[in-house]
Formats: structure tokens, sequence, C-alpha cells
């Protein structure tokens, strides 16, 4: 028998970036909606205002799916100075939707209950 225990799944992505400019230029892209738009637009947010924000250093948004089944998820930016004097950009990106838990956890042919039949 194995002994080894196996890893529960992670619905999470993340990435990180050493950008050269300062954590403040980086919280303004981030933070102010008419820069956020550039790159995170607003058809993209399920809510246009954060839902959680340290100033500075974290800002998250829930985002929706633009296509069948609309799946939500939350977005984190967090912020940390890196040794250069530049920014440490750190996306969470975590799949959120609860029907996202049923779909995992089932087989996929499995739609419906189990059914023995006699032979």
């Amino acid at each position: 028998m194995n002994e080894e225990q196996t890893k529960e799944q992670n619905n999470d992505i993340e990435l990180e970036f050493d950008l050269d400019d300062p954590p403040q230029k980086v919280w303004r892209a981030i933070s102010i909606p008419e820069f956020r738009e550039k790159w995170l637009p607003k058809e993209m947010l399920a809510d246009p205002d954060a839902i959680t924000t340290t100033s500075g250093q974290e800002v998250r948004y829930r985002l929706c799916d633009d296509s069948p089944p609309f799946l939500e998820s939350t977005v984190t930016f967090i912020l940390t100075p890196n040794k250069t004097g530049g920014t440490r950009l750190r996306i969470v990106h975590d799949l959120t939707d609860a029907r996202f838990d049923r779909m995992a956890g089932a087989a996929a042919n499995n739609n419906g209950p189990l059914l023995m039949l006699a032979a």
C-alpha cells in the first residue's frame, strides 16, 4: 500500500512579477479604476469596487466569467517592495464559485444516481 499523502487539489493560480516601478506607482495602476480599466476591464468584474483593500499593499476584486457557466472568482494583488527599489507583484486568482466544488467532486460521466442492473 502506498503511504504517501495525496495533495488536495488547489484552485488557485499564483503569479509573481518583479517590476522596476516603485510600489506607489504600481498601487495606483491596480487600485484607481481609470488606470485599472486599461488592463482589467470593468466587464470582467462582478463588482467594480474592491472586496477588500489594505492601502498600498493588497487589493481584491470579484470576477465573473463572461461566458457560461459564468463562474465567479477572486483576484488578489499583493505588493511588496523588492531589493532594487521596485515592486514584487503577486497575483492570486482563486476560483471561489460554489458550483465548481460540486463539479470537481463528481466524475465526468456521473450524471445521476448509481444504478445496478442485473445481468
